[in-house]
């Protein structure tokens, strides 16, 4: 009852909103021409009447293919206005949308296109190839619809030919209300979880949630409709998803889409379309620091800064010496948060200024409990490490087809066991030290791999770097580590060892460590440390 409580009186804040639809049809009447999304490359913008328009052409569309409303479409789409429009016209139009990771492996990918029944795939035409690979054995097809990444006004032309008619018969009054019948306990999305340790799993999240999320980000951050997020974060990932696209799309604000992450435009692009926040990942923030070794470069972002009023990093651990030096730096507040797709991106944020940032902690519970309890689930005191645990409005329906996995990870009394490790201090702060799963036992003594990350991200020629456990004999486990280096540097593996010794002791010093052109990552930039010992 507390939870449903909760949940009804954070929606009434957007005119009782439940469903995308009601968010879509509030500023579609109020600001019809503003502007919800400007595609960075080619500059095309849709404002929320358009959007509104879309979405309903888009409902008739899907009838008219037979793709009923709370059936699953599944999106195969790079970053752009489609994607950006797709994405969230068919939540508005009650459909279950289903993006999925551009990055997946082949087996990925098709499990992930036959396990999660999608009636319909949209995808591009540069993507076609793959898609028919991975579904060339597959038991159940969806219908296949082929668009422009770069367009919305294709919909017309796949009207017709699905026959408008039809459509509107069964839709009935389609043309003139969007999407009745719906509240906000319907699924809007379901979002494939990276599969690192097993097979993907479909995570269901409703109306509810992701509007309670959103709504979370808008009042922490003071978004408003005048407020325009750059982020590149793709469409297929829940921080791209919720913080970059439902959190301003909520507030009736506009989010500005690169393709891709470049370093050498974004601050252009922040300065050309006046960006008040940027929404980044710790590998986006590193690379941007290590580009502003250019006295030319770090100028233009300080320029471009000047309208903007913080940057947001999250999805991994940020370095505490990257988030001072990208404040000295541009002069703007760097906010650490951390969300999980179960959770609708929403779990952690520090506060915003004059409020306390902790550099290395993602900060306090935003709309939720949290608390770090032992192995046998008691709740341990302030500055004890242990596994963290929280509960919410915000957190998924449970796993699509999976009740055994489900149960695993949200006990029966709501609580989800995030297998993140970590403690949280005497003023509330919550600190991560690693995963359960990746955590390093050497000699009996655990070791939490972001310590060994941090002590190599301190020699100044280490642009990135990550710790994994490795087998040995006599230890049961030692220690791997893999680094990026910056440009022109000449710095050994021994002389990193040498400096990891004097930073972190014999003890804590990699056994190993290997140079790499790039690190394994997932689509939030995430890096995949299981993945360096294949």
């Amino acid at each position: 009852r507390q939870k449903l409580r909760f949940s009804e009186r954070s929606l009434n804040a957007m005119a009782k909103a439940e469903t995308i639809g009601d968010v879509l049809r509030h500023w579609a009447r109020l600001a019809p021409q503003r502007p919800v999304i400007i595609a960075v490359e080619t500059g095309r913008t849709i404002s929320y009447g358009e959007l509104e328009q879309f979405s309903i052409e888009l409902d008739a569309l899907f009838a008219a293919k037979g793709v009923p409303r709370r059936a699953r479409v599944a999106l195969f789409l790079s970053n752009g206005l489609a994607m950006s429009g797709i994405f969230l016209a068919t939540m508005a139009c009650g459909r279950i949308v289903t993006p999925v990771n551009l990055l997946a492996q082949a087996s990925q990918l098709a499990y992930v296109l036959e396990h999660c029944e999608a009636d319909l795939l949209i995808t591009s035409a540069d993507h076609l190839e793959r898609i028919e690979a991975a579904l060339s054995s597959a038991d159940r097809r969806p219908q296949l619809l082929v668009v422009d990444p770069d367009r919305v006004d294709w919909i017309q032309h796949h009207r017709v030919q699905a026959g408008t008619t039809a459509a509107e018969t069964e839709c009935g009054t389609i043309s003139r209300q969007l999407v009745p019948h719906l509240n906000g306990k319907d699924i809007a999305m379901m979002m494939y979880t990276s599969g690192t340790t097993g097979k993907p799993k479909g995570a269901m999240l409703s109306h509810a949630s992701l509007l309670y999320a959103a709504e979370q980000l808008v009042q922490w951050h003071g978004l408003t409709a005048q407020d325009r997020v750059l982020s590149a974060l793709p469409l297929y990932h829940i921080n791209g998803q919720v913080v970059a696209t439902l959190a301003p799309f909520l507030a009736g604000g506009c989010m500005v889409v690169p393709r891709k992450f470049s370093v050498s435009s974004w601050w252009h692009d922040v300065q050309r379309y006046q960006c008040t926040w940027i929404n980044m990942v710790p590998t986006i923030v590193a690379y941007l620091l290590h580009h502003s070794q250019q006295p030319d470069t770090a100028e233009l972002g300080r320029r471009a800064c000047a309208t903007v009023r913080f940057g947001r990093s999250a999805s991994s651990p940020l370095p505490p010496e990257h988030q001072q030096l990208f404040e000295q730096r541009f002069g703007v507040p760097l906010i650490e948060a951390m969300g999980m797709t179960e959770s609708s991106s929403v779990v952690f944020c520090n506060p915003m200024p004059p409020g306390r940032h902790k550099s290395g902690s993602p900060g306090v519970p935003l709309g939720i409990v949290a608390k770090v309890v032992d192995g046998k689930g008691n709740e341990l005191p302030n500055c004890q490490q242990g596994e963290i645990w929280f509960r919410g409005p915000n957190l998924m329906t449970g796993y699509f087809k999976s009740p055994e996995q489900t149960a695993d990870a949200i006990d029966a009394d709501g609580w989800m066991h995030s297998g993140d490790l970590g403690h949280r201090d005497d003023d509330g702060y919550f600190f991560i030290t690693g995963r359960l799963k990746e955590l390093i036992i050497k000699g009996g003594e655990n070791i939490a791999p972001r310590e060994i990350d941090e002590a190599l991200l301190r020699h100044p020629d280490v642009l990135e770097a990550a710790a994994v456990g490795i087998a040995h004999a006599s230890y049961g486990q030692d220690i791997l580590a893999c680094v990026v280096l910056r440009e022109h540097a000449k710095i050994t593996a021994e002389q990193l060892r040498e400096f990891c010794r004097i930073e972190l002791g014999d003890f804590k010093t990699p056994a190993q460590i290997r140079v790499l052109a790039q690190l394994p990552k997932g689509p939030s930039g995430k890096v995949q440390r299981l993945q360096l010992l294949n």
